[in-house]
């Protein structure tokens, strides 16, 4: 089994339920409110990971830009996921805001020279695909 599995296979997990919760969340609170809450959430995973390295993480200017831009980018996206689920249906707009990864191959080929072979294209396309089938 490959070292990267186990934890894609948590990052799926994780982010199946994550894109319910908001829903759930909007039905009692505002967007703005509701991602307040989630960003505690987020705060308190911060602190646990901070404390696991003995309150010493990496540092270099580069890592630590791409990754407060990241968060910001993250964060971002997310108050326009809890505006749209509030609006409309999670099964719908999860499929739809789940396009994300063909824009990062995109940005990967472009930006930072990853190659795509004739096989994961047709991959990305089909999925592509069953996006579009899946929300319309």
């Amino acid at each position: 089994m490959p070292v990267w599995l186990p934890p894609a296979l948590i990052a799926l997990a994780c982010w199946g339920v994550w894109a319910l919760l908001p829903k759930i969340a909007v039905r009692y609170l505002d967007p703005a409110s509701a991602l307040l809450y989630q960003a505690l959430g987020v705060a308190l995973v911060a602190i646990i990971v901070l404390l696991s390295t003995g309150g010493k993480p990496a540092f270099d200017g580069r890592g630590v830009a791409a990754a407060v831009v990241g968060g910001a980018l993250g964060i971002l996206g997310s108050l326009a996921y809890l505006h749209a689920v509030a609006r409309g249906p999670v099964s719908l707009i999860a499929t739809l805001t789940a396009l994300y990864p063909a824009a990062t191959i995109v940005l990967a080929m472009v930006l930072l020279q990853e190659s795509l072979s004739l096989r994961q294209g047709l991959g990305l396309l089909l999925g592509i695909v069953a996006m579009v089938l899946i929300s319309t």
